[in-house]
């Protein structure tokens, strides 16, 4: 049994893994995109207001042959990585940072690492 990759985004308690479950167009129908590469990314605004206000973002990372993850919260520009845990200013990107995580447990794409 081949070792799942870990990820976890800076100020957050729980890790993720990539479920075993995982398929190509499980990670399509939420939203991720094939780069030139073949990996797939996600990003996603953690605004509660609309998703073209300007907010913290979610970026997600996914090898093409599902060796690799990579998470992490951003600025608005998506070029530095924040941790939105830190100030209650930003409960509400922390809020929707979890809806957006537990909908991709849903769909058997992560599981948090126990």
């Amino acid at each position: 049994m081949a070792i799942k990759p870990v990820a976890k985004v800076t100020g957050d308690s729980v890790s993720y893994k990539l479920s075993a479950g995982i398929k190509r167009y499980a990670l399509m129908d939420v939203g991720f995109q094939e780069t030139r590469a073949g990996n797939f990314q996600y990003d996603r605004s953690l605004s509660t207001e609309g998703p073209y206000s300007p907010s913290f973002r979610l970026k997600i990372t996914i090898a093409k042959d599902f060796s690799g993850l990579q998470m992490t919260t951003t600025d608005v520009s998506g070029l530095r990585a924040v941790n939105i845990f830190q100030k209650k200013e930003t409960q509400g990107a922390v809020e929707q940072y979890h809806f957006l995580i537990d909908n991709l447990i849903e769909r058997d794409i992560l599981e948090p690492v126990k």
